[in-house]
């Protein structure tokens, strides 16, 4: 608790009860969280002015301490009573604009060594407990100071991006990563190889006999198909629907060639 022991050896006159230390060091833990003492007793005095030492007859009463403070920047003014009940310590503060109440109960037996009052380096104990303590039960409720230093905002850089699902991700560099292509009994394939015929995807919805994987050796449109199509009339590799049969032998006489029956009826 740096700052506290030039204040206790200013006040060590009048530090003659365990509970005198502790409001000593309570004192001093409101001056580091950007508070100033005005004065004792529950009403102002003239020429009242902020101070961080203790002011006169402020060890008075050994059952109730009454002390008043301010913030640096005048938004708070407090009213700390500070009450013995045996061998506990009473805190009740109220800030007297907001009309705000904290309240804290410290045994005096946890924070200070009675039979060191004359050895600043002996008479406190657990002094981070004592100052999470007052932090927590009376600073936290009533809120800092203004004037009180406070956590640097985290930077843009750190501060975590927002995740807008409409936002369009990155562009991949051609040859990161190989394109998707959904699996040929996926649902949503349909139709993939006639958005992209080129692409060797599959799932088109075009009948092509020449590419339905029943082999059909020996047909290649491209050369042409006797009696039907001249050579080169189909380009190489090029989907072909045959308009027809595949195959030249064809067994059985062709159906729209033979008469139709009775065509030699004079009566039809």
């Amino acid at each position: 608790m740096a700052g506290l022991e030039p204040l206790y050896a200013w006040a060590r006159p009048a530090i003659s009860r365990p509970q005198d230390a502790l409001v000593c060091g309570i004192h001093w833990e409101l001056i580091r969280h950007g508070y100033r003492c005005l004065g004792a007793g529950d009403q102002p005095g003239p020429d009242e002015r902020k101070s961080e030492l203790l002011p006169a007859g402020w060890e008075a009463n050994k059952e109730v301490y009454t002390l008043r403070y301010k913030s640096m920047d005048d938004a708070y003014e407090l009213l700390l009573k500070a009450i013995m009940v045996e061998d506990s310590m009473i805190l009740n503060v109220m800030d007297r604009r907001s009309q705000k109440v904290a309240d804290v109960t410290l045994a005096v037996a946890d924070y200070i060594n009675p039979e060191h009052l004359d050895d600043f380096h002996k008479v406190y104990k657990n002094t981070e407990e004592l100052r999470m303590r007052i932090t927590s039960g009376i600073i936290a409720p009533l809120g800092p100071p203004a004037g009180k230093a406070r956590k640097e905002p985290e930077s843009k850089e750190d501060a975590p991006r927002d995740e807008n699902p409409l936002r369009l991700p990155p562009r991949q560099p051609m040859g990161a990563r190989a394109p998707h292509r959904p699996s040929p009994l996926s649902p949503f394939a349909v139709g993939g190889e006639d958005l992209d015929p080129f692409g060797g995807r599959s799932g088109g919805m075009i009948v092509d006999p020449l590419r339905s994987g029943v082999p059909h050796p020996g047909i290649d449109p491209s050369s042409g198909i006797p009696g039907r199509l001249p050579p080169g009339a189909v380009p190489p590799g090029a989907r072909f629907d045959p308009f027809g049969p595949i195959g030249v032998g064809r067994s059985g006489p062709d159906p729209d060639h033979l008469p139709p029956p009775g065509y030699d009826d004079m009566f039809m």
